[in-house]
């Protein structure tokens, strides 16, 4: 199921600003120093706060609600939307401080799979508190995916459209495509893509019990990585350098393991035959790295594929929805650190255990 795509269209859609948050800390400074270094941002897990069954776990370092974002309209967020709303309002403040003046034509499309921990906890609230069943009506709004999304919005004034994705390892991707079709659709002239993970206990749980392709189920991560998202002459108008220019995305679904890596190649071969590239031009590859046989039918679909390997989820464990994002936010660190970068071709691999595999293909700026 490739996803159309226009190649003159796709060149003229860029990214011109970026904001991370993960578990090497708040901001790209943070990312860009720990990528460098290749530290491993898994750390032991505080048992006391996080009774979980893992010992270790990628954690935004020391991240808390009220003291990153005020008391004021924090009191029931939960730590996804808080995730979301803080990596937004970076994005904003480093880059797009002019977007308030038009909020009608700047919007969102995020990536999240929502909170599992309040949906969890609100659903238990329902069954087992006293008759009439009292729960906190302020919680409630945390239990429906687009929360992060629609109180990102809210926050931070983007009247323009507002979308959540969910498509577990590939999210970040499926994000970037609904927004690259947004603008050529002229629904906006400026939108910011990307997408938010929490760890929770109850996330954690899942994943303890879920199929990892025969692995050994890894450490979990967190994070949130958003992209500005505009025409290259948008870009230039207001000042802004372009970083990298999208050009295209390609999604397809298998029905077995085995079929994944068919389907990633058939996603890299379209999406590089469309920029008129070849494999052997790709300087920088993004891979999901996924457990099991599913990352090795990823490496068996690049491996026709150059350039350098840029393994993000060994270093910062599985951020679920927001891998891909922690993936892309790499590439743009990698290339900020070494110019002979520029005019290069990237690309970011996702394979989810659902089913899905995807490709993103960008020339770096």
């Amino acid at each position: 199921m490739a996803t159309e795509a226009d190649h003159h269209g796709a060149q003229d859609l860029v990214i011109s600003g970026w904001a991370v948050s993960s578990p090497y800390g708040l901001g790209r400074e943070a990312f860009g120093e720990g990528l460098r270094a290749r530290r491993r941002a898994v750390a032991a897990v505080d048992g006391d706060r996080w009774p979980v069954p893992y010992e270790e776990a990628g954690l935004i370092p020391g991240f808390d609600i009220k003291s990153v974002l005020g008391r004021k309209g924090t009191r029931s967020m939960d730590r996804a939307t808080g995730i979301a709303v803080t990596t937004v309002g970076a994005l904003l403040e480093d880059y797009g401080q002019e977007l308030a003046a038009h909020p009608e034509s700047t919007g969102l499309v995020l990536g999240t799979s929502g909170s599992v921990q309040s949906i969890m906890d609100f659903t238990k609230d329902a069954l087992t508190g006293d008759k009439p069943y009292l729960v906190d009506p302020a919680r409630f709004p945390n239990t429906v995916m687009n929360c992060p999304t629609g109180q990102s919005a809210i926050r931070h004034t983007l009247k323009g459209p507002n979308v959540t994705v969910s498509g577990g390892a590939a999210t970040a991707l499926l994000a970037l495509n609904y927004a690259s079709r947004l603008l050529r659709g002229q629904h906006a002239t400026a939108l910011l893509a990307g997408a938010a993970e929490e760890f929770s206990v109850q996330r954690a749980r899942l994943e303890q019990v879920a199929d990892h392709g025969g692995a050994e189920a890894p450490p979990l991560g967190e994070g949130a990585a958003l992209f500005l998202l505009e025409s290259g002459q948008a870009a230039h108008d207001s000042g802004r350098t372009v970083l990298a220019t999208v050009l295209g995305c390609r999604f397809r679904a298998f029905r077995s393991v085995d079929r994944a890596s068919a389907g990633l190649r058939t996603c890299v071969d379209d999406v590089l035959r469309t920029a008129g590239a070849d494999p052997g031009d790709v300087a920088l590859v993004a891979p999901g790295t996924p457990p099991g046989v599913l990352g090795k039918e990823e490496t068996s679909a690049l491996d026709s594929v150059g350039g350098t390997r840029l393994a993000v989820r060994p270093l910062l464990g599985d951020a679920t929805a927001a891998s891909a994002a922690l993936q892309l936010a790499a590439v743009l660190a990698a290339r900020a650190d070494d110019p002979s970068l520029a005019g290069r071709l990237a690309l970011v691999t996702a394979v989810d255990r659902d089913g899905t595999v995807g490709a993103a293909l960008l020339r770096l700026g």
